[in-house]
C-alpha cells in the first residue's frame, strides 16, 4: 500500500512536477494550493490521513509558520504528522524559525527532486523505525518514555515532541551518561548528516529541553558537554 503525502504549495507547476516524481517513487501525493485548503484537507482525513507534509513557507494565505502551528495543534501528541518545510531562500534563520515551530527537516529551493525523496524517505524512516531492540519503556526519575506508543510523560504530564525529536529524546536516553558528538546523535537516528556548523541540531535539543525539563535554561537531564556535544544524564530527579 502507497505512503499518503501531503504537500501544501502555491506553485502549481512545481507540485505537480514533485507529484508526479514521487508517485513513480510508490507515494500518493495531495495538493494544496494554500495553508487553509491544506489545514482542511488534514481535518477531514481519515482512513487516507497523510504520514508526511511537505509545507511551503511561503503561501499566499497565511504564513507557512503558522500552517506548521496549526498542524501541530491538530496532531495529538502521540501521533504528530512529520513536516518537511520548504524554504524559498538559504538563510539560516528560515530553517531555525521552522524547527523551532515543530518542523522536522527543512529543504531551500531551488531543490532536487532525488533529494526531496531522500529526505522523506530519512523523516518517514524515523518515524518508523524502532531502533535497536530495547526496553519498551525507559524511565528516568519523573520521566517517562514509551518507544511503542511514541509519547513521552514527565509526572502526569505529556509533552509535545514531533516524530524526529522523539527519536533524538530516544537515541540519547538508550545511551545514557555518554557524551556524544552532533555527528554521533544524527547517525543513531539514521537522519542526514548536518554541517558541522549548522544548528539545526541544537534548535532540537532546545525544544526537547524545553518539554522535557523543569527549567529549561538549567537543564538536569540533556546537558552540553561545550566543545563536544551532549550528555543524557543517568541520575535524574
Amino acid at each position: 500500500m502507497s505512503q499518503h503525502l501531503l504537500m501544501i504549495e502555491d506553485d502549481a507547476r512545481l507540485a505537480q512536477m514533485v507529484a508526479e516524481y514521487l508517485g513513480q517513487s510508490g507515494f500518493e501525493v495531495s495538493v494544496a494550493g494554500d495553508g487553509q485548503s491544506g489545514l482542511a484537507q488534514l481535518q477531514t482525513q481519515t482512513a487516507a490521513s497523510p504520514e508526511l507534509v511537505i509545507l511551503d513557507l511561503m503561501l499566499p494565505d497565511m504564513d507557512g509558520l503558522e500552517v506548521c502551528r496549526r498542524i501541530r495543534a491538530l496532531s495529538s501528541a502521540s501521533a504528530q504528522v512529520p513536516v518537511l518545510m520548504l524554504t524559498a531562500k538559504g538563510d539560516p534563520m528560515d530553517r531555525i524559525i521552522g524547527l523551532e515551530m515543530g518542523a522536522d527537516d527543512y529543504l531551500p529551493k531551488p531543490f532536487e527532486p532525488r533529494e526531496l525523496l531522500a529526505r522523506v524517505r530519512a523523516v518517514l524512516r524515523r518515524r518508523t523505525d524502532g531502533g535497536t531492540p530495547a526496553a519498551k519503556q525507559m524511565r528516568f526519575g519523573s520521566l517517562e518514555i514509551d518507544r511503542d506508543a511514541r509519547t513521552v510523560m514527565v509526572g502526569p504530564q505529556s509533552c509535545d515532541l514531533t516524530s524526529y525529536q522523539f527519536d533524538l529524546l530516544v537515541a540519547l536516553a538508550e545511551r545514557a551518561g555518554r557524551v556524544l558528538t552532533r555527528d554521533q546523535i544524527m547517525e543513531a537516528v539514521r537522519g542526514r548528516e548536518l554541517d558541522a556548523f549548522d544548528r539545526s541540531i541544537d534548535v532540537h535539543m532546545g525544544r526537547i529541553r524545553a518539554a522535557i525539563e523543569v527549567d529549561a535554561k538549567t537543564p538536569k537531564r540533556i546537558l552540553t558537554v561545550r566543545g563536544v556535544g551532549y550528555v543524557f544524564a543517568r541520575q535524574q530527579d
